[in-house]
């Protein structure tokens, strides 16, 4: 088989195969508990829901992969006053993220509830398909 053809057939078997998806899996602590939300990439970052971490924090990931000039990372920390959430923290993160360390490419962050003095940590890491699955 000449070069080109095979290289033609490689090219071929590798678009052909599945590509790895990711997600994006933020650690999350309050109350001694630890847990893990998941989210994968969005076409729109609107119908993402905010969960509820105990009775203080409404929490919310969203994953963002295309169109490229909006692909980004996003986190949302809502205190869950009354019947209204508030948004307490917004952090950005760029996608696809730098390398990252122990608590992934989001550090280990700290939110505080500033009416009932409630304390949420968090941290992000992109995680293969595979590996987390809740």
């Amino acid at each position: 088989m000449p070069r080109d053809a095979r290289l033609a057939a490689i090219a071929l078997a590798l678009a052909a195969a599945p590509a790895m998806a990711e997600q994006v899996a933020c650690h999350y602590r309050y109350g001694g508990e630890e847990h893990v939300l998941v989210v994968r990439p969005v076409a729109s970052p609107y119908a993402v829901p905010a969960i509820a971490v105990g009775s203080y924090f409404r929490f919310r990931a969203v994953f963002q992969t295309t169109p490229a000039d909006l692909a980004s990372i996003k986190v949302y920390t809502y205190g869950d006053h009354d019947e209204t959430p508030v948004i307490i923290h917004q952090a950005s993160f760029d996608y696809p993220p730098p390398p990252a360390g122990r608590y992934g490419f989001t550090g280990l962050q700290f939110v505080y509830e500033p009416l009932r003095d409630g304390e949420l940590q968090y941290w992000c890491r992109m995680a293969p398909d595979s590996e987390v699955s809740r």
